[in-house]
């Protein structure tokens, strides 16, 4: 290459390095960097910066609330005595005549199957939450317990008694005979937000008081694991990644003030074992749920009177319904007698408040009324053609009216009850009765080969023509009941003795 070329070479190379600066700095510098430090921040990081732009605050110390939660943590033991076994086959659902000659036959010629007792022990932990011995727990720790012991801290121990249980909420309260008990001070479960630390503190695996540190990571889930024992369950956890296991169920969810802000119940687990999530109760739920139990003997629990389009409804199905997200919970039916039978809510509302507070989802919504009982008043902002309204409404109990509902017998059953209408009556040839509509976890699944549609006629040999005739009968029976029916359909009258217990 002579010098006229090198030459050449260097001066179109000079020229091409200065366009490609120029085309940079024109094109792209001009542009100005995607996020300028001009002292503007997103309106989502309000209140996360000092003047300076720093974020302040010191590191998380989880000692104190640690050494808040730790002693009023218990350790619960339970004894469920008596189970019946046969073969270890469990008992499944079928007709009412059994197989071949009928169970219930068989029942009754042989005194029952051959069976043996077999007491199975459990554990879980509990949180006291009164210096005279009220301990909140799960309703599943001590479900069908004979006996429950409760162990603090300092390994002083007690033996517990029911005082009430909710399966709708898989809350229950126990209580101990003692005074001076260190316990959880109640936070504010609606203040807790994603992201925030809290502390899991219980008895897993049967170790010692075991902490646990994690964040909030999502709230208001439900799992759909009360349904298996309630028709009306009440769901919306808070998630959670502190590590749990099985025997923490019942025990702490602390804020770093050493607060109870939730009562844990489950992990999500492909295994049995803590896997990445565990769930706790808001506790702004355990506190009305608590109350109740305590003054009334059974939950005062308030129902809107609507249906509505589940959380994990297909988006096959959304799409059918025109469901619109971020607009609240979609009405699809209102209650004839219900509490929002003459608020103007219609079917293809959104819910979007509850007294002010933003609703999303159904699991949010039964959150906000869980916190109430029948009789109150509660303001409820609905949207309709894109325009949100409020009304006024006043909540009602099951039945459909403003009463406090009395802790009855007949709830220990386990089943939905409704009287015999006067049209079935005169089809069936009686002179009234009670259909048992839906067996769920209770005294009669456990103890009865009873099937869903059964019709009570008697109870200890009175005739029984209505649902408070057989809560009468029940009142004033000891420890046993007879319930005498038939099933549509089948020849034969069936008898189911019932222990109740105390």
């Amino acid at each position: 290459m002579n010098i006229k070329q090198t030459f050449t070479v260097v001066l179109i190379s000079a020229v091409t390095t200065t366009v490609a600066m120029f085309g940079y700095d024109s094109l792209i510098r001009k542009q100005g960097p995607i996020q300028e430090n001009n002292g503007k921040l997103p309106a989502s990081y309000a209140g996360f910066f000092d003047s300076n732009n720093n974020i302040p605050g010191q590191p998380v110390d989880f000692q104190p609330a640690s050494q808040a939660a730790v002693p009023s943590v218990v350790h619960i033991t339970t004894i469920i005595g008596g189970s019946q076994a046969s073969n270890n086959l469990p008992k499944t659902k079928r007709n009412p005549f059994g197989d071949i000659f009928g169970e219930d036959f068989m029942d009754e010629f042989f005194n029952g199957p051959q069976t043996r007792s077999m007491p199975q022990r459990a554990s879980g932990s509990g949180v006291v939450i009164s210096e005279d011995g009220y301990i909140v727990t799960n309703n599943h720790v001590i479900d069908e317990a004979s006996e429950i012991k409760v162990t603090l801290s300092n390994k002083k121990q007690y033996t517990a008694k029911v005082i009430g249980a909710d399966p709708s909420s898989d809350l229950a309260l126990i209580k101990v005979e003692a005074k001076g008990l260190p316990f959880l001070i109640y936070g504010n479960s609606d203040n807790v937000k994603l992201g925030q630390w809290v502390l899991a503190v219980g008895y897993p695996l049967n170790l010692e008081t075991t902490v646990t540190a994690g964040i909030i990571s999502a709230k208001a889930r439900s799992l759909g694991l009360n349904s298996r024992k309630s028709n009306s369950p009440i769901e919306s956890y808070i998630q959670t990644d502190a590590a749990v296991n099985q025997g923490n169920s019942g025990g702490a969810l602390v804020n770093t003030n050493g607060e109870l802000v939730g009562i844990v119940s489950a992990i999500a687990s492909p295994t049995g074992a803590y896997a990445g999530y565990s769930y706790a109760i808001p506790v702004n739920i355990v506190k009305k749920i608590i109350n109740d139990l305590l003054q009334y003997g059974t939950v005062q629990r308030a129902f809107l009177g609507i249906s509505y389009l589940p959380d994990n409804a297909p988006d096959e199905e959304k799409t059918k319904l025109g469901f619109k997200e971020g607009q609240g919970v979609l009405v699809m039916d209102v209650t004839k007698d219900g509490a929002m039978a003459s608020s103007g809510i219609q079917k293809g509302d959104y819910i979007s408040k509850i007294n002010g507070t933003k609703i999303l989802t159904g699991s949010e919504m039964v959150e906000q009324i869980a916190g109430f009982k029948p009789g109150d008043k509660i303001s409820v902002s609905y949207i309709r053609d894109g325009k949100e309204k409020m009304t006024s409404i006043t909540l009602k109990n099951k039945a459909g009216s403003y009463e406090i509902v009395k802790n009855i017998i007949s709830d220990k059953l386990g089943a939905e009850l409704k009287n015999l209408d006067k049209v079935k009556a005169a089809e069936f040839r009686v002179k009234g009765g009670v259909i048992v509509t839906k067996i769920s976890t209770g005294l009669i699944d456990d103890q009865t080969r009873m099937r869903d549609g059964f019709v009570i006629l008697k109870a200890n040999g009175t005739e029984i023509k209505s649902v408070d005739e057989l809560n009468a009968v029940l009142s004033k029976s000891l420890n046993r009941v007879t319930l005498e029916g038939f099933y549509p359909g089948y020849d034969g009258v069936y008898q189911y003795p019932i222990e109740i217990g105390e």
